[in-house]
């Protein structure tokens, strides 16, 4: 069974709204909803003093309806009266500012007061509803993320780096700190990375979200302990939130939740949110060991675009929820189930909208809640892949400082686009991290891996020379772990594998290539040693010098591109690339997405025309949106889709 719910918030709502929601969310098919996120001041209105009847009640209720509570610890959002008597514990910026309360996440994790109070919270929940029948699942915190830059925090921060490095002599070759005068001769001199005269060690800058990461898990497996110790059968995780801000590593937190949950909230205009929405799925699906996943939080009704909330028209919330559920997700869930009537949030969408039930969007949510309950038997399949692309966060936090050779340099678009490439085509991918293993995989994708672990540029060799296919971009393999540049020519982690040596970078706005035509942000000097040129520089300082080269090492092959092509060249590239790894390239119609899943010798293959064209697409089997049978060809029409089964 797929799960298909979302966020309930019944604090914000009356006793006699709770009964109606019950109903409401029976007649959509709901069978899975989120409680307590952020109700910490109405469970523990006064220190030490609880208000349970109310949550007694909508459990009972929902428990009633046939409806299973994914039931959150309220730790993401301290209440007032905490804040009032713990002062010390609220966020400070990198600046030195501390803020106030009035808003959500307003702790520092590394405070002793706000541990204390978390994990006293979270036992008095676990011991209360260990027994509930609603009870299926424990959602620890909301969004792990919060940074803080206090004097806690440098105390823990401290703590970790000793046992990280042992000594101050480890410590300041890790960080060179001999550049600019930063020597360290007592632990007392070390600080967290704030704001500061000029730029930032680039070192201390990562070390310091490699702590945070580390920090947050130690908080979210405090409160995994006291739950499982009440109730040791009922799977326990947290909602994986992404974003430049967030200082989690999540494949290092994989294995310690018991089911991967990602929250997505795609932005853009066109079909940029599908194409992230594929991204965060094949993502999560990588963090889970290439296994299923729950999609915790998406919007129901709007897609942000930095500016304006844009509402999604009628069908799409069905096809990036079908995305998800492709890609490896149980299920969809979203935030939330009844639009806030007031609040911060008030104008976030909800299943339930403020127009209520004789509403467009409740009217698709009753439709979609069937559609899943029709394909529970996709449950337990595996999504085909053949494609690995690699995504590393100290990567990308390495990325972000300010020291760089230029600010056009993006490692998350870097990735996206190689990905695009494959969403466009029909291709599995799977996202993973640089230290998974390699060897399922016909062709692995290395986009600007700026740092990059030894033993990781090891592996890959070891996968190449095994008859592996290998794909590089621009501004890889430049450093270690420590931000420590590879000396003796760029890339050097892969300059081996790639039989190339880059003397020297050469930063652009635009550039043009012979071939795969037009480019951008960035080329490079490469001077082949034992690497055939594919393509070369048509325009700008590097005209008719390398600009695509291939490599034959062992059984494999290996390419590099020294620039970022844009989509129609990279596309091309792409298809050869595939071509000679051996990964079929499915013809799809434009603004098609394809996903296929398998168990046994049963396939689910998911289509989803996002394109404004009628396409037919040639496959047979059993189409379990519309209940026919599909003979040869399967016409989409504009925004629909089809999910076809086919056994034996």
């Amino acid at each position: 069974m797929l799960s298909f719910g979302g966020d309930y918030n019944p604090e914000q709502w009356s006793p006699e709204t709770w009964k109606e929601d019950a109903e409401l969310m029976q007649l959509a098919g709901v069978n899975l909803v989120t409680v307590g996120v952020f109700s910490w001041s109405n469970l523990e209105p006064r220190p030490g003093q609880y208000e349970f009847g109310w949550l007694d009640t909508v459990l009972d209720t929902l428990a009633d309806h046939g409806i299973g509570v994914d039931l959150a610890t309220p730790t993401a959002s301290p209440p007032p009266w905490f804040s009032l008597q713990h002062p010390e514990a609220l966020t400070v910026t990198a600046a030195g500012t501390r803020l106030t309360h009035g808003s959500r996440d307003t702790y520092c994790v590394c405070s002793p007061a706000y541990r204390e109070a978390a994990a006293r919270i979270c036992g008095v929940l676990a011991d209360r509803y260990a027994e509930h029948p609603a009870l299926t699942m424990w959602h620890v915190h909301n969004e792990y993320g919060t940074m803080c830059y206090c004097d806690q925090a440098a105390v823990s921060f401290r703590t970790w780096l000793r046992f990280r490095y042992g000594d101050l002599d480890a410590l300041n070759a890790a960080w060179t700190t001999s550049f600019w005068s930063q020597r360290y001769s007592d632990w007392a001199e070390v600080m967290p990375p704030r704001a500061t005269q000029y730029l930032v060690n680039p070192a201390q800058f990562v070390d310091y979200r490699r702590f945070w990461s580390d920090e947050l898990l130690a908080a979210f497996k405090e409160q995994q302990t006291i739950i499982r110790a009440a109730t040791p059968d009922i799977p326990v995780t947290t909602n994986f939130v992404f974003g430049g801000w967030v200082p989690v590593d999540h494949s290092q937190w994989a294995d310690a939740v018991d089911l991967v949950a990602i929250d997505n909230y795609p932005s853009g205009t066109g079909l940029e949110p599908e194409e992230q929405t594929a991204f965060a799925a094949d993502q999560a699906r990588g963090w889970a060991g290439r296994g299923e996943w729950l999609l915790m939080e998406q919007a129901p009704g709007a897609i942000s675009d930095g500016k304006r909330l844009h509402t999604k028209e009628q069908g799409r919330m069905t096809r990036m929820s079908l995305s998800h559920v492709a890609r490896g997700s149980r299920g969809a869930l979203f935030f939330q189930w009844r639009a806030s009537a007031g609040g911060a949030e008030q104008f976030h969408p909800g299943m339930l909208p403020h127009a209520g039930q004789e509403s467009r969007r409740f009217l698709e949510t009753c439709e979609l809640g069937g559609l899943l309950g029709r394909l529970g038997d996709v449950t337990g399949s595996q999504v085909e892949t053949e494609v690995a692309v690699l995504w590393d966060a100290a990567a990308w936090w390495a990325m972000q400082g300010t020291h760089l050779p230029s600010s056009d340099l993006d490692y998350l678009e870097a990735v996206r686009s190689a990905h695009r490439q494959f969403w466009r085509a029909g291709v599995g991918v799977d996202v993973i991290h640089p230290g998974a293993e390699l060897t399922p995989y016909r062709l692995v994708v290395v986009p600007s891996l700026y740092l990059v672990d030894p033993a990781h540029a090891a592996a890959l060799r070891e996968y190449v020379a095994a008859g592996g296919h290998v794909l590089v971009t621009y501004f890889s393999g430049i450093v270690d772990p420590n931000c420590r540049v590879f000396l003796g020519g760029y890339p050097g982690a892969f300059r081996e594998l790639l039989g190339i040596r880059v003397e020297e970078f050469y930063p652009v706005a635009e550039t043009e290539l012979a071939d795969a035509g037009k480019a951008r942000w960035w080329s490079e000097q490469v001077d082949p040693e034992g690497a055939e040129v594919v393509d070369v520089y048509a325009s700008g300082p590097l005209a008719g010098s390398p600009a695509i080269t291939r490599n034959s090492f062992g059984g494999g092959e290996a390419w590099y591109v020294s620039t970022q092509l844009e989509d129609p060249g990279y596309r091309r590239l792409v298809e050869t690339v595939c071509r000679r790894a051996g990964v079929p390239m499915p013809l799809l119609p434009d603004g098609v997405e394809m996903v296929r899943r398998r168990k046994d010798a049963d396939t689910w293959t998911f289509l989803l025309n996002h394109g404004a064209a009628e396409v037919a697409i040639e496959i047979e089997g059993h189409d379990l949106v519309s209940g026919r049978p599909v003979e040869g060809a399967l016409t989409l029409q504009p925004g629909a889709q089809a999910v076809v089964e086919r056994s034996g």
